[in-house]
């Protein structure tokens, strides 16, 4: 049942997993509240060719300095909260400031890059020194390093911007108490009942202007089974199929609801970690063989009946920076043997690939096919299950010496996916890939601090290729299509560039049953 009593007729009828707390700062997977109860200082749009660019949103303009260290902005005239409140520069100020040190905020990378962050963080200050006021509408902010991927940073739902009076005086209250979650964007959380659901009202006073439909009525089961029969009973209006599972394939192959499918690619890569710790695996030969031995090609096309993109790198499709003229892994079983027995494994060897429990039975699909592959070549796989918390320890430690997994964008910049496995030595080590080259690594990090926006994607790419196609340090297999099934009775639902679940659904209205 809908969480509470309302006129929800035009509602837009959705499903997700039942949060903890809809603070934007807090949470790192449930966004429906934070895309469209709040906004941000900038936004990406998206082509009607699939390109993505920063624009303008609370920030109405901003410039960099040559140095690429500090951002001027000035802020729309007239915005207001949902509580009438108007938006200042100092609530930007404020939102930065409790991002950087709220004992639960899970987003803290998108501000250590600002003057006098880690000041703020330690407690040694209790300002943030690279923010200044200059007016209700203009700020600036000077980062302690340049950082070209800043602005893609402050896109992202855990920068979305604050009340500042509303959101102190609320306290551990905010994120959970509807009346004090509010924010300026084109709905207004109304209602969150744990295990429930949450209702979200259409803000008609939005500065950006209404939303399409009355309001977004959000029912709470991660069960797939009851997800696929609420859209069946037409209690949900749109279905993200990624969170099904098996149960998915009803709706893909079946022939009742081909015509209601919607998709779009993914911006996120899966790959094959590989720990270069471990022995055999320290040897570039050893993992340059288990790169050739895999068909990633009938991978996709047995797990996900094709519906993705094979990729050769680190950068997938979509994603600023997708390198188009890298050059493609083969495969080619046959070299796989003889790279082995030049590095000294002629009949090949053991190796642990770890998963945790619970993985899905896609993942599980996946893992038996790369078996049977590897196998070919000699490698004899063992699957070892572990418990999501030893699973996580044991890849925080490095001590994992294989795994499967997907990392999608956050922000669509290259540094959200090199600088995250090998910008330095304790992301690579936390990846379980413990990634040996220190000048590499360097570079990754320097990367950064490239403001000429050509001369960072070409270095990007060089680093890209040298990682992974000469070091091999991780096997790249595919990216992957974003399905949806949605109600006839939506109009305007695309699916978002990146790797979330959660969605804007400002311009998405329905028909009255």
């Amino acid at each position: 049942a809908a969480p509470e009593a309302a006129d929800t007729g035009r509602y837009l009828r959705l499903v997700d997993e039942s949060p903890d707390t809809v603070d934007p700062q807090c949470t790192s997977e449930y966004y429906t509240v934070a895309l469209n109860v709040f906004d941000r200082l900038v936004e990406i749009a998206v082509d009607a060719d699939g390109a993505t660019t920063l624009a303008p949103s609370l920030a109405q303009s901003w410039e960099i300095s040559q140095d690429g260290l500090t951002y001027d902005f000035h802020l729309q005239e007239g915005v207001r909260f949902s509580n009438g409140e108007a938006l200042t520069a100092s609530d930007v100020g404020y939102t930065l400031t409790r991002l950087l040190t709220h004992p639960d905020s899970q987003n803290q990378d998108i501000a250590t890059c600002i003057l006098g962050a880690e000041a703020l963080r330690s407690g040694q200050s209790d300002t943030l020194a690279g923010f200044a006021q200059h007016s209700d509408t203009a700020f600036s902010i000077t980062l302690e390093y340049p950082y070209a991927a800043f602005l893609a940073c402050l896109s992202t739902p855990g920068a979305s911007i604050l009340d500042e009076q509303t959101t102190a005086a609320a306290g551990a209250a905010f994120g959970v108490d509807p009346a004090v979650t509010v924010g300026t964007g084109p709905f207004v959380l109304t209602s969150l009942k744990k295990g429930s659901g949450m209702l979200l009202a259409a803000n008609r006073d939005c500065w950006s202007g209404a939303p399409a439909c009355d309001g977004l009525d959000v029912r709470f089961t991660a069960d797939p089974e009851s997800q696929r029969l609420m859209f069946e009973r037409g209690e949900l209006d749109i279905l993200d199929l990624d969170a099904l599972g098996d149960e998915a394939e009803f709706f893909i192959h079946g022939d009742i609801y081909q015509q209601q499918l919607r998709q779009g690619p993914r911006v996120g890569i899966s790959y094959i970690a590989l720990n270069q710790s471990i022995k055999p695996l320290d040897d570039v030969r050893v993992r340059r063989a288990l790169q050739l031995a895999l068909d990633r090609e009938t991978l996709l096309n047995a797990i996900y009946s094709g519906r993705g993109a094979v990729e050769n790198g680190i950068f997938p499709h979509g994603l600023i920076g997708f390198d188009p003229d890298l050059p493609a892994i083969p495969y080619d079983p046959a070299q796989a043997r003889a790279l082995l027995a030049e590095a000294g494994y002629p009949m090949g060897f053991p190796l642990e690939i770890s998963l945790p429990l619970g993985a899905s039975q896609r993942t599980r699909e996946l893992l038996t096919l790369v078996d049977a592959m590897w196998h070919k070549v000699g490698v004899r796989v063992t699957l070892k299950e572990l418990r999501e918390e030893d699973f996580m320890a044991r890849r925080r430690a490095g001590s994992l010496a294989c795994y499967t997994n997907t990392w999608s964008a956050d922000f669509n910049d290259p540094d959200n996916f090199i600088y995250t496995f090998f910008g330095t030595a304790e992301n690579t080590r936390g990846r379980s890939l413990c990634y040996p080259d220190a000048e590499i690594i360097r570079r990754v990090r320097d990367a950064r601090a490239i403001v000429d926006d050509a001369a960072r994607l070409h270095e990007y790419q060089a680093l890209e290729q040298r990682i992974v196609q000469q070091d091999a340090a991780w096997v790249p297999l595919f990216s992957r299509q974003h399905i949806f099934v949605v109600n006839r009775r939506v109009q305007g639902f695309r699916v978002a560039w990146n790797g979330w679940s959660s969605n804007s659904y400002r311009n998405v209205s329905v028909l009255s049953d």
